[in-house]
């Protein structure tokens, strides 16, 4: 292929995603307008008023983005007059979400201080208000959403993933939640958690991740696989478990490894060594 000819070819590719993906910038702009907007206090905001025009602003920019998805200016208006109806209802479960962490985390201090502080909780704020677009049938603007909390706080939710109540996340990094995942209520997840599958086939729309069932706690390390795997509710699954079997409610798995201290005088295996 000659350089013209590969030329050619970059600019229809860049011209089809061009045409079919609203603008990455605006699209992470807006979702950190919209945290910023229900968690972080604004100094601008001296009033009332100053809260709703800063509100009609998010409304325009988000009706923007979908209409690059969908083309359709009345679809847009509508999908962005159902997302921001569904606002109270989502900030109120946030909220759950953030006095969840409070209880569980003994180094959190405050609501407040999750809410600007946690990273965790913000990958679960964009996670919901992605899964509300999601679920209205919004494409791609939500998986920007989700991939962008996930670059930023290194926690992957899948915004087809269904989650509960009072859902606390510690520490986060690591953490991958599948598409078809469902999550109870009162759900604790740690560090290096992984709800995937088993395998992974385009043939069909299956079940392909597992449900925890409320009240579990999964602790740093665990991989969960599997669209038929449940784990009961009150169940505790412990640090680096490899399951891809249900388990019932109220269990305790764990992982048993091996360590041995002893005296390194002597000791005959050498310690310098190269590989």
């Amino acid at each position: 292929m000659s350089t013209n000819e590969f030329i050619q070819h970059l600019y229809a590719q860049l011209k089809k995603v061009d045409t079919t993906f609203p603008d990455k910038e605006l699209a992470e702009q807006f979702i950190d307008q919209v945290f910023n907007f229900l968690f972080l206090p604004n100094k601008k905001h001296h009033q009332f008023s100053d809260l709703e025009k800063e509100l009609n602003i998010l409304r325009g920019h988000l009706s923007s983005l979908i209409y690059d998805v969908t083309h359709k200016e009345e679809k847009a208006e509508k999908h962005t007059e159902t997302f921001f109806a569904a606002i109270p209802a989502l900030y109120e479960t946030l909220i759950k979400d953030a006095k969840a962490l409070l209880q569980f985390d003994p180094a959190a201090r405050s609501v407040e201080e999750v809410l600007v502080a946690y990273p965790g909780f913000y990958a679960t704020a964009v996670y919901r208000l992605s899964h509300q677009l999601w679920a209205q049938g919004v494409e791609i603007l939500p998986r920007l959403f989700t991939e962008y909390a996930h670059s930023r706080t290194g926690v992957d939710i899948h915004p087809g993933a269904q989650i509960g109540e009072g859902f606390c996340i510690d520490h986060g990094t690591g953490i991958v939640i599948g598409e078809t995942t469902v999550i109870g209520n009162n759900v604790k997840i740690y560090q290096g958690v992984t709800l995937g599958a088993l395998h992974v086939s385009k043939e069909t729309i299956t079940k392909r991740h597992p449900t925890i069932e409320d009240n579990v706690t999964i602790y740093a390390g665990a991989t969960i696989l599997g669209g038929e795997t449940v784990i009961g509710k009150d169940s505790i699954i412990g640090g680096n478990v490899w399951l891809t079997y249900s388990v019932p409610s109220f269990s305790v798995v764990y992982h048993k490894s091996e360590v041995k201290v002893r005296d390194k005088n002597p000791f005959p295996e050498p310690l310098n060594f190269v590989i």
